[in-house]
């Protein structure tokens, strides 16, 4: 399969498990889970090239895992980044690293660092363990910049983290007393906070 295909396809299910799902007609569960068949039927309704196949490939595939399948074969969903408000997903809540990364766009940070990271439309703020991962996610918003989250000092404080099936940290806020930026991957001369 084309790897353009798979990508593709995973860019139109993240849009309909995560924030639209009636764009094609069909309903998610409070879980975010939707029926694989009911999915795939009005996905081709739609004019989608799809099928149960295709997206078990999909979420088999190597790299970032972004959904999952229940434990019968028949249901699928967003691990996480839904915007839905009938979406809850339950995560237990898990002591962080001392240190997490969030990727973002250098034309963002001077009011990230005024207002602290936000989960805007989302549910959560997304944040990960690795500083090159942090770099591909900012570099989807032009040109990367990483900031560091002072994980360990938020929970001293009580702020609540949670981790998602596929590895991805989530949190509901991080003030910006708890952000420094880690590095900027395109001006080297950029220094922590």
């Amino acid at each position: 399969m084309a790897r353009d295909v798979l990508a593709e396809t995973s860019k139109f299910l993240s849009y309909v498990l995560r924030h639209s799902p009636q764009s094609i007609g069909i309903m998610l569960d409070k879980h975010g889970w939707a029926e694989i068949d009911e999915l795939v039927a009005r996905a081709q309704i739609a004019g989608k090239i799809i099928d149960r196949d295709l997206i078990v490939q999909i979420v088999g595939a190597p790299g970032k895992k972004r959904f999952a399948l229940s434990d019968n074969g028949k249901l699928i969903r967003a691990l996480q980044g839904h915007t839905l408000a009938e979406v809850s997903i339950d995560f237990c809540i898990k002591t962080p690293p001392r240190d997490l990364f969030h990727g973002t766009a250098q034309r963002f940070v001077k009011s990230i660092m005024s207002e602290g990271l936000r989960p805007g439309n989302r549910h959560y703020v997304h944040l990960t363990e690795n500083e090159e991962t942090a770099v591909s996610s900012g570099k989807r918003y032009g040109r990367p910049i990483v900031l560091k989250v002072d994980s360990a000092r938020m929970e001293r404080l009580d702020y609540k983290f949670y981790q998602a099936e596929n590895g991805v940290w989530l949190t509901r806020g991080v003030p910006a007393e708890f952000l420094s930026i880690s590095f900027n991957p395109a001006d080297s001369a950029i220094t922590s906070k």
